[in-house]
């Protein structure tokens, strides 16, 4: 346990050192990786993270959008609040919150942008901001959804703003969970950089072993690890890697347009839109701090945000809360 918290600690220190980290994550694995038994049952981390994707996948259904294939959870009656995921994530990460909207009256729709979780990883798809927007039109669409209350997360907030100004009598309502919209100086948290650097991010994800990537969910991500099961985390890990190695994701990752022109579309269009706006903050995140969220505010014109004792993935282990302020916003817009 002591090695494991220098590793930790080092880790914090953007494991700036690390000169064999294939090597590393694989002792880890072999170690304390995916095998090791958990808690007191007979069930392994392995068979329990299979569990939790097969329960994921047989929760929802595929869907045609745009030419490609994709993965959708819905559930409950009434208005559809679509809920769009970011990096390295998918809709896996609302599998919590979707049950919770469902019970307040309200139709849940999370859906894969492709590249990530259960979609297809097309080749020559546009894995930029723009293309995904353009996307998610296309599902949502293809869901059949006239109008809907919008939720974005980490980059799923430059996607879904973008559609949200594009679309604007079709939003009801938006709600940005730990995201950012000052995208001309946004810089990727150091855990994530590598990814957009041709070759370095093949290497960086290819060392990316199930423990090592679940410490940095832990580390940034996730608050409570008594409320998320390492199991579920690697679930993520799985989801990203699935088919492709995670080719797609790269692409995702180096299809980022951080440029003065996609900030003054979104800020002013999001200035202009006529349907309210909520801030749902983990004001414990390392990546995304109280500054973005406070650009965030400025941006919506929301006086009041939500903090909630969360880090990035607030969805993981404060999804009672992030539900109830969503429904909260939502429900009676109807």
């Amino acid at each position: 346990m002591r090695r494991l918290r220098r590793l930790t600690c080092y880790c914090d220190d953007k494991v700036a050192a690390l000169t064999d980290p294939a090597s590393l994550a694989a002792a880890l694995d072999e170690r304390i990786g995916i095998d090791v038994e958990v808690g007191t049952g007979s069930m392994s981390v392995r068979e329990s993270t299979r569990e939790a994707i097969e329960a994921h996948r047989a929760a929802g259904r595929t869907f045609e959008a745009g030419g490609t294939t994709s993965f959708v959870r819905e559930q409950g009656q009434g208005a559809a609040v679509v809920l769009l995921h970011g990096v390295p994530t998918s809709s896996f990460v609302y599998r919590k919150v979707i049950p919770l909207l469902a019970g307040e009256g309200l139709r849940s729709v999370a859906f894969d942008f492709p590249g990530l979780g259960l979609a297809d990883r097309p080749d020559g798809f546009d894995y930029s901001w723009s293309g995904l927007a353009r996307w998610t039109g296309e599902a949502i669409d293809a869901l059949e959804i006239d109008r809907c209350h919008v939720v974005v997360h980490d980059i799923g907030g430059p996607i879904g703003f973008e559609w949200a100004v594009r679309n604007p009598g079709r939003v009801l309502s938006l709600t940005a969970l730990n995201t950012f919209v000052d995208v001309s100086t946004f810089h990727r948290p150091w855990s994530m950089y590598p990814f957009a650097i041709r070759g370095i991010g093949e290497l960086w994800l290819a060392s990316l072993r199930p423990f090592v990537m679940s410490e940095l969910f832990y580390l940034q991500g996730i608050a409570s690890r008594a409320a998320v099961p390492r199991s579920e985390v690697y679930a993520h890990y799985h989801l990203l890697k699935r088919v492709d190695g995670g080719r797609a994701f790269l692409q995702v990752m180096r299809g980022f347009e951080l440029t003065e022109e996609k900030q003054s579309f979104l800020w002013e269009g999001l200035a202009e839109r006529p349907y309210p706006a909520r801030v749902v903050w983990g004001e414990r995140d390392p990546v995304l701090g109280l500054e973005r969220m406070r650009t965030v505010q400025d941006v919506l014109r929301v006086d009041a945000p939500i903090l909630l004792p969360a880090k990035h993935y607030l969805q993981e282990d404060q999804a009672l809360a992030v539900g109830h302020a969503i429904a909260d916003l939502a429900a009676p817009l109807g």
